[in-house]
């Protein structure tokens, strides 16, 4: 790269109460950090003027930014607010009523009034046509083209903007889909078109259908945003094209998540995991819970020997989707979360969220609902006069007021009432952990706790109480680091072929034939995205079953050529993890191969993580703060430290309140924290 050509790399991410934006300068390591209020009505306002902001406070300008990388919620929210585009579906004759049928099980046993939500594609724009593959691929009946281009018609006149494509048993032949895609791209040559064999090439046809009629659902949208950012990020001198993050950590074009929007549903919150996974490598730490408090959501994900476990099916918002993610779970708890009461007379937090506008009472924008911001606010956990670094001002006196109306109606104090909806959300946010990890047979006490997100720092000491967790770690710029993980994360694709065999030596001429598609594919994408063969990586591995059972276990697969040593290696890894999943194993059973993955990775320049030396002056507060605890039940003078001034080595008693731009760290009584050469906090039970 020419000395004083483009190489600043710029992150930015997207919540629904902030945007965060995150620029490192590789040839000076310096590493810098912005935040503002998003813009809900198109985010993409927001991003631009954050990145404009971050750069001028840094000294730079758009066009030195030769990377940008953005994490984003449009897919999210677009399938929770139902702001999808008009979808039409073409299908196997007899099917078209798979994706409203689903799996015929009730999200809540007992709730007879549940309801489900619509399909993205409604009955009357779901068409079905003439053709039929057997379950080993072959032809039944050959496909009716001409039926094909008179749906297409239909479609058209229906003015539909997407369609997806979606016959039986594609994923194994699917040359009936690539023909009816042929067709509907010369009736609709405007349409996004999408086909089951390209989202979502495996067996399961309710799970298939559903990824691709959100794919297809999700296109207009995702083409419509990226249409908008691209322009606006050049108008502002920043030529380099958006990268987005997927679902599963990696970072993929804005044209090839503009083709396939469903692998970005979990976007933001998956550059935070991939984040907390580079803190951790740095730190040598290994064994992580990740806690990403945010405005409006908290999400969770369990890293175990620096490896984020995955998830191939999932549900966002009723939504079947079979793309790989990340294994986070979200729940509705956020600063911005409301407090109210129920129909009970209990205390009730969240999930509905006062966002970015109005957001919280102490804001100032016309809320005046409690929210879980302002019970901190009123605490004097979080400053009662400003936030961003006195870039935000806030007004306490209306926070205090409305959790006064608040506590009134339950005949509580109103310093009571403020710990209330702190003990509430603390309850929410310890049952999504326990989601991850007791439901899954793992103790919480045997990870680290990484708090993030601007919120997270604030409650990660009484969470990590909760849940017996003795060590907390909060990151140098907690409040960016989904932002900063778009910075350390590689360009990645996860690829699938479904494939029915039993695991023996019979099957592998199928399980080579089928890796070698797969690696094909790999090499067209390296080649696309201009990925040079010393950076290009390839781990692969299969998922199984025992005869007889309903779902897989995925094991690692060796490289290179496909044995029988490889069929016993896989053997035994699926037995090792068929065990600690079940508890048992049944050596006597066989084991039936189900589909072949491919992950690809192409490594990229990144932010780098270095050690700072120690720091030559004790740790000196900047005042104190009178701040309501319940260990004493009254308010307690906690002196107050700048995160700016703090470096390796010093320790902070507890109970003290560490004070920066995108967040605040609480330390309680009984703990202490300290800097380690990475300037994380780490805070710990005193014993």
């Amino acid at each position: 790269m020419d000395a004083n050509g483009p190489a600043l790399r710029l992150g930015v991410d997207t919540g629904g109460t902030f945007t965060d934006i995150c620029l490192y300068d590789p040839r000076s390591g310096r590493l810098s950090v912005w935040k503002l209020s998003s813009t809900v009505r198109d985010p993409s306002e927001a991003i631009v003027a954050g990145a404009v902001q971050a750069l001028g406070a840094a000294g730079g300008q758009g066009a030195q930014v030769a990377y940008v990388g953005h994490g984003t919620t449009v897919a999210t929210n677009a399938l929770i607010q139902g702001r999808l585009a008009r979808t039409g579906m073409i299908t196997t004759s007899g099917f078209r009523d798979v994706i409203e049928i689903r799996r015929q099980m009730r999200p809540a046993l007992y709730d007879l009034q549940v309801k489900k939500p619509a399909p993205p594609a409604t009955r009357d724009l779901r068409i079905e046509v003439r053709e039929r593959l057997r379950f080993d691929g072959s032809v039944a009946v050959r496909l009716d083209e001409d039926a094909v281009r008179a749906a297409a018609r239909r479609l058209r006149e229906a003015g539909v903007d997407a369609v997806a494509i979606c016959f039986l048993f594609a994923h194994l032949a699917p040359a009936h889909e690539a023909a009816a895609q042929r067709i509907l791209a010369e009736e609709l040559p405007d349409a996004f078109i999408t086909a089951s064999h390209e989202v979502a090439p495996e067996y399961r046809e309710y799970e298939r259908f559903s990824t691709t009629a959100v794919n297809a659902a999700l296109g207009p949208v995702i083409r419509g945003y990226l249409g908008r950012l691209t322009p606006r990020l050049r108008e502002a001198g920043i030529a380099a094209l958006p990268h987005l993050t997927q679902s599963n950590g990696g970072v993929i074009s804005a044209e090839a998540a503009s083709r396939q929007p469903v692998r970005t549903v979990l976007s933001g919150p998956a550059a935070g995991v991939m984040g907390a996974i580079a803190i951790g490598a740095a730190a040598g730490i290994g064994d992580i819970i990740t806690f990403d408090m945010g405005g409006t959501s908290t999400d969770v994900a369990l890293i175990a020997g620096g490896r984020a476990q995955m998830a191939r099916d999932t549900e966002v918002h009723g939504h079947a989707l079979k793309v790989p993610m990340l294994d986070i779970h979200t729940v509705g708890a956020g600063g911005g979360s409301i407090a109210r009461v129920d129909a009970g007379g209990h205390l009730k937090v969240g999930p509905a969220s006062a966002g970015a506008d109005p957001g919280p009472v102490c804001y100032g924008l016309g809320n005046e609902e409690p929210t879980v911001t302002d019970a901190n606010v009123v605490l004097g956990v979080q400053n009662p006069t400003h936030l961003l670094g006195g870039r935000m001002a806030i007004d306490r006196a209306k926070a205090e007021a409305a959790i006064a109306r608040l506590a009134a109606r339950l005949g509580l104090g109103t310093m009571e009432t403020a710990q209330g909806i702190l003990s509430v959300v603390t309850a929410n946010m310890a049952k999504a952990i326990r989601v991850i990890s007791v439901e899954r047979g793992l103790d919480p006490r045997d990870y680290l706790l990484m708090a993030f997100g601007g919120a997270g720092p604030v409650h990660a000491a009484r969470l990590a109480r909760e849940l017996e967790i003795r060590r907390v770690l909060v990151p140098r710029s907690p409040g960016i680091l989904c932002a900063m993980g778009l910075l350390l994360t590689d360009l990645r694709i996860d690829l699938a072929i479904g494939r029915m065999a039993r695991l023996a030596e019979e099957s592998l001429p199928t399980l080579a034939d089928g890796f070698a598609g797969l690696e094909a594919q790999a090499t067209s994408w390296f080649e696309e995205e201009g990925i040079a063969a010393p950076d290009r990586g390839l781990s692969r591995t299969v998922d199984m079953r025992y005869d007889g059972q309903a779902h897989e276990l995925t094991a690692a697969c060796p490289a290179g050529e496909v044995t029988p040593a490889t069929l016993a290696m896989l053997r035994a890894r699926f037995e090792e993890a068929h065990r600690q999943v079940y508890g048992y194993i049944s050596p006597e059973e066989p084991i039936r191969v189900v589909a072949l993955r491919l992950e690809a990775t192409g490594r990229v320049p990144k932010a780098e993580l270095p050690a700072h030396p120690s720091a030559t002056a004790p740790a000196a507060p900047i005042g104190e703060r009178q701040v309501w605890l319940p260990e004493t039940g009254a308010h307690v003078a906690c002196p107050l430290y700048d995160r700016e001034r703090l470096g390796p080595g010093h320790r902070i008693a507890g109970p003290a309140i560490v004070e920066q731009m995108d967040s605040t760290t609480l330390v309680l009584p009984g703990q202490a924290a300290t800097v380690d050469p990475w300037l994380n906090l780490l805070i710990e039970e005193v014993a």
